[in-house]
Parts: structure tokens; sequence; C-alpha cells
């Protein structure tokens, strides 16, 4: 999903300095966990109105492994066929970033009978609001009583960040009061472009909600608007071996969202992903 700030050509600094020092807390010779590596699908949502069956075959082609959903563009009509195209390229859902409208009330039951069938655990909502510290206490009450319900089926519901998450509210960041305040089951997927758009310190959160970032999205932060992960400014190295530590991570999840040639540049993520060992 979109940041809701504009992107800044350098880190701030103190999330910079937080990634650096973050090192010697790291295991070095902690175990580099292969996991797989899907695709947020929002960063090809200019091409799949043109030929989504011919950007799926495109995405399983350059080697990734699963997509999230960001709209289906009708298909969520026809989930068999959605399931096969996907089985026919080698990929796997492994998640969607669904309104809070299609979690709440009866359309919680469609939205988690549309992800059986294809084969998705993940329900991720895309975007909260609140402008208080109660608003935010109050969305984590209503995500427990999600949770609660969909975890009676096998899924997982969990709340994506955006920059404006990490604004505070007598000291404490809404995404913090969210968080502190829903249950373990409560999926903490991590943007971390956004994160540091708002401010915010990724390694500082995976640590502090440890196994809980199931998914999470690999966003480059710094370096240009076409800048592939891995040519900005994040400390690769470092945030990847905290979520191998901490996380609990099942997915990595590319998302790039300003490139003037997306599908080339998220080939270029996977690759550099790749080269990184991962």
């Amino acid at each position: 999903m979109p940041a809701c700030l504009s992107r800044r050509d350098v880190l701030r600094t103190g999330a910079l300095a937080a990634l650096s020092m973050a090192m010697p807390s790291v295991g070095r010779s902690a175990e580099v966990k292969k996991l797989p590596i899907g695709l947020e699908l929002y960063s090809v949502r200019n091409e799949l109105p043109h030929d989504f069956v011919g950007t799926i075959e495109t995405i399983g082609k350059m080697g990734y492994q699963g997509v999230e959903f960001a709209g289906y563009f009708g298909w969520d009509k026809k989930p068999n066929e959605l399931h096969k195209l996907l089985d026919d390229n080698g990929l796997k859902c492994c998640g969607t970033h669904t309104q809070l409208n299609t979690l709440v009330g009866d359309n919680l039951q469609r939205t988690i009978d549309l992800h059986k069938t294809l084969g998705n655990k993940f329900l991720i909502c895309p975007q909260l609001s609140g402008r208080t510290a109660q608003r935010w206490l109050d969305n984590a009450k209503m995500f427990n009583e999600i949770s609660q319900r969909a975890g009676e089926q096998g899924m997982l519901v969990g709340y994506h960040s955006h920059a404006p998450d990490f604004r505070t509210y007598d000291g404490k960041t809404a995404w913090e009061i969210f968080f502190d305040n829903t249950r373990p089951e409560v999926i903490h997927q991590l943007d971390v472009g956004n994160t540091l758009d708002g401010g915010g310190d990724p390694i500082a959160m995976i640590k502090r909600y440890p196994g809980r970032t199931k998914t999470t999205h690999l966003k480059e932060h710094g370096g240009g608007p076409d800048a592939p992960i891995g040519q900005g400014q994040i400390d690769w190295t470092t945030l990847l071996a905290t979520y191998d530590e901490f996380g609990g991570t099942e997915w990595y999840i590319v998302e790039h969202e300003t490139s003037r040639n997306p599908l080339k540049t998220v080939k270029e993520c996977l690759d550099n992903l790749h080269k990184m060992g991962r």
C-alpha cells in the first residue's frame, strides 16, 4: 500500500543509527533462513487490469514463490480458477490486503471462504484510522475479536504499517498502542520503508513483538524512486538477520510502489535478495 507521506531521499538520523547500532545485538552466526519470497501485487497495479494472466505468469517466471493480493480485478468471483492460475505458475497466495469492512460482520466469513479456496491463511488490513490513543485501543479491541473469530477457522488476521502509525500519543506510537493491546495471534506486518518514512525503527519493532512478524513487507528506503531493494540506504544484512532471530517470519513480501518500470524493478528486488543469500 502506498505510504501516506512522501519518500525522503535519506533516512532519518535516528532510524539510521538504530539500524547500524543494532548489529551487535543480532547474532552474526545465527542461521540464515531461506524463506519464501512473495510479491505484493500493488507493485504491479497498473499492469494487472490490462493483462492479469500475463502479469501473473511473468511474476512466476521471475522466480517469486507467492503473491499477496491488493484487489482481485474480478477474479474473486472465480476463486477456483484463480487458485489454478497461481498453481500453474508455481505461486502460492501468501496473503491479502483486505479492507476493514471485509473483516467484520458477515463479510468476515466470505473473506475466509475465499482465502480457504486460495490456500491462504493471512488476512491483513492495510490501513486503520485513529487520532487518539483511545481510538487505537478501540482498534486493538476490535482486532482481538476479529482474530478470535478468524482463528477458529485457522486464519490469521494482521495489520500493515504506514508512516502515520508512528505518530506518538503520550510518548507511545499508535503502532505500539495497537500491538501492545492485541493478542499474540494478530500479525505484525511491518513494512520497512513505510516504518522508516514515519520515523519508526523496524528493528526495534521486530524485537518488541517477537514471533509476531509472520509476514513482512521488504521495501527500500532512500536511493531514488526506482531504487530496488539493495540500492538504497537500508542495512539489509542487519535487518534480515533480525527477522531470522526474532521475527518468526514465514514470508518475505517485496513491495515497490514508485518505479517507472515496475516489472523490471521487482525482478531486480528479487535478484538482489538472492544475492544476499535469501
